[in-house]
């Protein structure tokens, strides 16, 4: 194992809260980069800090719920919906935007480099074609990969990985602020015109989740704006609810799937949950989708023809046309197992590539060329493929967007051409819903080959975009092939429908892939349309993730892990009896008296190399010599803020203190508190006393410290809690666990392993 203090302190990292804009703290290292960053997967990086999911039930928070009346609590519940009816018409409005916007660019796009190839197939001279073709895609996603290297580094990717931290209570910086969204939208469009194997739908779950976080606070720190509403919610209780509903509409207004929304943020995210919150969260997903919904309705010119409810539209499968029989039950579930071996095979690849990426690319500008270099590949090959296939298909009775003739006879198009030359969406659709024969099987085999090394490649370059319509139209693919070659084996019977093939192979390669279960059955059965094909889908993805998790784990999980985020899941490690909290707690714990010097705090705080963010408060009796009881628990942020203000024993005897400090002066200073070096405190306050008795929360949750790793683990995980005192038998604090002392133990290959913890 590699110490922590073995690890390059890469550029200038620096123990400052890493939410603060503030560059003159940083610490001076001289600024030459390393040509490899080492890095090792079994650490935990100590730079991500939790969220304080808990309340503290210290006496200001007592005294202002008793002050609320009955009136006073409906007003907060009837602002609850107001919010979540707004999620849902934000999310919906900003998935219509991304929608008309990328139709129009790539609509522009293809247009043109149709046109000239139409012009060249006459008169030779096709590679000014394919130049101008990759000369598009590159110039595009150079724009799209520069904001996102330069700009917001953290929009990069689906987002998804992101906000399942923030929902499991890990605090990423940047995550959820306005210019995130701003960049994840400008280049989520910028990389579906740019012809990536991407897709639009992953990142629609982030957006929907910064809308959520920045309405319910009603103000941004990105615009510097305070609009002095909603001043209830500024804690991290309410904004983590809020955003999942936020990532839940996002999923609605992506596949038009609001049940499925609300199934996703129970599975992936929110780790505390009540009937409430599930009622809230789905009049968003419905808001979202309707808005989305209504808006495209308008744009396309039928007003009252509700037809368009997500961004990605699979048509109608209708069970008169495609029923299944039970005969058929086993070839799904052959499926299933093709597309879990798929699927881990592709997050292997994907993992070494990450892993690659963040040893060589970690430089912005590598980044760029590299995003450009996988956009003219991706032209290149397309280009290729569709110049060496001899697949023509009649025009007549077909609804290609942008047929292509190249050397096709008169009156017929290349079929190759609907896969390659379209977006992503558009191809899915088509795999799924186009008559028998559209397609030579070799088309198929050859396409889903290179396509699945495309999307592998693409999934972790610095540009926004979602990893799940490129796993669709793989899936679609193969399973096409599947339904074709069954045909043929049975001399095209009738119930080898290659669409319905189409659709259970698209259903396992995502499930292979991103092993969601549950919301994913949801969101395909909503997205068809058809409740028939519950089953099948069901079986398909389950038998996806058995496979699959038998290999590799799941995409999300493989990325959250590479960044080396303390991830709690849903339960301890299977093997963690044995371990007890005495075992698992950091010791010693900086303690604080119940009335303290002011010197001593700002010491506490000031000393980097314990970072701590909860500090338990003990009787102060100087004249007895064992450590004395636990009283509370107080937050760094509680006791910034009481610095600030200077709230001293000695000031308020001498009525300096105008007035009592109440909760609203906390709510103010969330969520970038400021850090303890911008806070000056002179000599002579330095020996004034501090009272903490009001501002600290007298029953923090504790364990004793007998108590097994798995009890631990559930008090703290179903709490949503950041920090857990261990206390002996005296009550005198002799530990405290916090997330990374639990997401330390994890499952290996050989049994229970302890990961060791980095600064970087």
């Amino acid at each position: 194992q590699l110490t922590p203090s073995s690890f390059l302190r890469i550029g200038q990292l620096s123990n400052v809260d890493l939410n603060e804009d503030i560059h003159e703290l940083e610490t001076e290292v001289p600024r030459q980069r390393p040509n490899e960053i080492p890095h090792n997967e079994k650490l935990l990086s100590l730079k991500y800090e939790s969220l304080d999911y808990d309340n503290s039930e210290n006496q200001l928070f007592l005294e202002e719920e008793r002050r609320i009346n009955h009136a006073a609590f409906r007003t907060v519940e009837i602002k609850r919906w107001v919010i979540c009816a707004m999620i849902g018409i934000l999310t919906g409005l900003v998935a219509c935007f991304i929608d008309i916007v990328v139709e129009n660019l790539a609509g522009l796009k293809y247009r043109v480099v149709k046109d000239n190839i139409d012009k060249f197939t006459a008169k030779g001279g096709l590679s000014f074609s394919l130049l101008l073709w990759a000369t598009l895609n590159a110039s595009v996603v150079m724009v799209g990969s520069l904001i996102v290297a330069f700009i917001e580094p953290v929009a990069a990717g689906s987002g998804i990985p992101q906000i399942k931290c923030y929902l499991n209570g890990v605090k990423i910086p940047h995550v959820v602020r306005l210019k995130t969204l701003v960049i994840k939208v400008c280049g989520v469009i910028l990389s579906v015109v740019g012809g990536l194997a991407v897709g639009k739908e992953g990142p629609m779950i982030h957006s929907g989740s910064v809308i959520a976080a920045g309405i319910s606070q009603g103000r941004s720190t990105s615009l510097k704006r305070d609009f002095k509403i909603f001043e209830y919610f500024r804690r991290d209780t309410e904004k983590r609810d809020f955003v999942s509903a936020g990532a839940a509409a996002g999923v609605s207004a992506a596949f038009g799937a609001p049940v499925g929304g609300v199934l996703f943020s129970l599975e992936e995210g929110a780790s505390f949950w009540n009937q409430f919150l599930t009622w809230r969260i789905f009049f968003a997903s419905m808001i979202s989708t309707f808005t989305l919904n209504s808006v495209l309705s308008v744009y396309h010119g039928n007003a009252w023809d509700l037809s368009s409810p997500g961004l990605i539209n699979f048509g109608r499968f209708d069970s008169e046309k495609m029923g299944y029989t039970i005969q058929e039950i086993p070839i799904f579930i052959f499926m299933g197992v093709v597309g879990g071996i798929l699927g881990a095979l592709f997050n292997a690849l994907n993992y070494w590539l990450t892993m690659f990426r963040i040893r060589y690319i970690h430089r912005p500008c590598l980044q760029v060329v590299e995003a450009m270099l996988v956009a003219a590949v991706t032209a290149t090959v397309g280009f290729v493929m569709i110049y060496c296939s001899r697949d023509c298909q009649p025009i007549q009775g077909s609804s290609v967007a942008y047929p292509l003739q190249l050397f096709c006879a008169d009156g017929e198009y290349n079929s190759m051409a609907t896969a390659f030359f379209n977006t992503p969406e558009k191809s899915v659709v088509n795999l799924f819903h186009d008559p028998p024969g559209s397609y030579n099987p070799m088309t198929l085999g050859m396409f889903t080959l290179m396509y699945f090394f495309l999307a592998c490649w693409t999934y972790g370059l610095t540009v926004s975009a979602g990893v799940f319509i490129p796993s669709l139209l793989i899936g679609a693919a193969w399973g096409r092939l599947f339904g074709i070659s069954l045909s043929y084996l049975t001399k095209g019977s009738i119930w080898a429908d290659p669409g319905k093939y189409a659709l259970m192979g698209a259903a396992a390669q995502l499930g292979g892939i991103v092993r969601m279960t549950l919301s994913l059955t949801v969101i395909m059965m909503e997205a068809t349309g058809n409740v028939t094909y519950g089953f099948p889908i069901m079986l398909v993805l389950m038998t996806a993730k058995i496979v699959g998790d038998y290999f590799v784990e799941g995409l999300y999980d493989m990325h959250i892990q590479l960044q080396s985020v303390p991830f709690l899941h849903w339960e301890a490690p299977v093997t963690s009896h044995s371990l007890t909290a005495r075992e698992v707690m950091s010791t010693p714990v900086t303690c604080l008296r119940r009335i303290e010097r002011v010197g001593t705090v700002v010491d506490i705080l000031s000393d980097t190399s314990s970072n701590h963010n909860g500090f338990p408060v003990v009787e102060s009796n100087p004249d007895s010599t064992q450590v004395a009881g636990l009283r509370g628990l107080i937050l760094r942020s509680q006791l910034i803020v009481l610095l600030k203000h200077k709230v001293f024993v000695e000031r308020a005897n001498l009525s300096l203190v105008q007035r009592r400090l109440k909760l609203k002066d906390f709510r103010d200073a969330y969520p970038r508190f400021p850090p303890i070096q911008s806070i000056h405190v002179s000599q002579d306050e330095r020996e004034c006393m501090i009272d903490l008795s009001e501002f600290m929360n007298p029953s923090p949750y504790t364990v004793p410290q007998e108590a097994s790793l798995p009890r631990v683990f559930k008090l703290f995980r179903a709490l949503g809690l950041r920090h857990l005192v261990v206390v002996d038998n005296r009550n005198e604090v002799v530990g405290m666990v916090t997330r990374k002392d639990l997401a330390r133990y994890r499952l290996g290959k050989e049994g229970l392993e302890e990961l060791s913890l980095a600064q970087t």
